[in-house]
């Protein structure tokens, strides 16, 4: 079984919440479109001025998916 990895985007400012919210649906469109393996995304506000968005990816398709998307950051995935 293949490891499970996180990628995730960093927003801040007074608007992040919002940015992060909306940017799951970019997401999980992504996920359509490419016909991805896993359907795991999400959102988290971590204060007024922090949140992010996020996407789980398996190992294989992490490289294609960090390269088309761009994340800030990635750790595997407990989930």
């Amino acid at each position: 079984m293949s490891r499970k990895i996180k990628l995730i985007w960093d927003f801040r400012g007074p608007a992040s919440a919002k940015t992060a919210e909306h940017h799951e649906i970019h997401l999980k469109e992504y996920i359509t479109i490419e016909k991805l393996p896993l359907n795991i995304t999400g959102f988290s506000i971590l204060n007024e001025m922090h949140a992010t968005a996020f996407m789980v990816v398996t190992d294989e398709n992490m490289i294609q998916v960090r390269d088309a998307l761009k994340p800030h950051r990635g750790e595997i995935y407990e989930g």
